[in-house]
């Protein structure tokens, strides 16, 4: 069957597919030169589906593998309005932005909207899975986590769903770390899984709009394994971005970007980008930085 849903303008496919390395994590499967975008997903009844997505002249148009109830078609449509950011509103962004020479391409290739999962439990579980590793240690640690957990896709049972909650949860700290090879995140990931597989936490309830940014932060911050970048990295993908998910990437290009090299901290790239205020994090995200250096 055939969903097509329409889109705040501007709106690209392609500049959400590439605003991060979401797309190379499973269960998205990339085609990097087609910009081809799959997603295996799991519905809240069980039903697990392949999603094979288009570009539409006014928004997105999605293939799905079975046919589904009317039901499951509501649940789908709401979580792609949600991946894809369909009805974000970026007007205040572009209004900002003109006039800067390294954001000069932003409105005009409608970028903006971050890619996200399905669910914040996924987008958080990923994000834990960043840090203090390269990106190929990340890919790798979340093809094992869904390749051990995930729901298969009957036709296809070799693609998978991400994991829901429960089936972490059921596992334990010593397979994790010893098996799914997720070292030190093991307990966290196991703990967070077990939190929100018990309805100890919430996480979807942080996509609420109206909760101020300081209280979204502080419960992020309250999640073991999640600092100070990972809670500006869900941040971003939450739509609010006072913070920059600093790492050492973004110091090296702040050092090259105003300080001639030399060594900088956290504090010079919260200054290199404090004037835009509210947007800050998506300044950051969308800097045409210099990759020369």
């Amino acid at each position: 069957m055939r969903i097509e849903l329409a889109a705040r303008q501007p709106f690209s496919l392609q500049q959400v597919i590439r605003s991060h390395g979401w797309p190379q994590l499973l269960p998205f499967h990339w085609e990097r030169e087609s910009d081809a975008l799959l997603r295996v997903e799991r519905l809240t009844t069980g039903t697990v589906v392949v999603l094979n997505f288009h570009p539409m002249e006014n928004g997105l148009a999605v293939e799905v593998s079975d046919e589904l109830t009317d039901a499951e078609r509501a649940e789908l449509e709401t979580t792609l309005d949600w991946m894809f950011g369909l009805d974000m509103d970026f007007g205040p962004f572009y209004e900002m932005a003109r006039g800067e020479p390294k954001l000069a391409g932003v409105e005009a290739n409608a970028r903006g909207r971050v890619l996200r999962s399905a669910t914040l439990w996924e987008d958080t579980i990923k994000t834990i899975l960043t840090t203090n590793t390269a990106w190929s240690g990340t890919i790798r640690m979340n093809a094992a986590l869904v390749a051990q957990f995930g729901d298969p896709l009957p036709a296809a049972p070799a693609m998978q769903a991400f994991p829901t909650p429960a089936s972490v949860a059921a596992s334990d700290p010593d397979t994790l770390r010893n098996t799914t090879k997720l070292g030190y995140r093991a307990p966290y990931v196991h703990e967070l899984a077990d939190a929100v597989a018990a309805g100890r936490l919430d996480l979807e309830r942080l996509k609420d709009p109206a909760m101020p940014t300081a209280e979204v932060r502080k419960r992020l911050l309250a999640i073991k394994g999640v600092g100070g970048y990972a809670a500006a990295n869900l941040l971003m993908i939450l739509g609010r971005y006072d913070f920059i998910p600093i790492d050492s990437w973004a110091m090296n290009q702040v050092s090259q970007e105003w300080y001639g090299g030399q060594p900088v901290g956290p504090k010079e790239v919260e200054a290199a980008f404090e004037r835009w205020e509210e947007w800050k994090g998506l300044v950051y995200w969308w800097w045409d930085w210099d990759q020369s250096g």
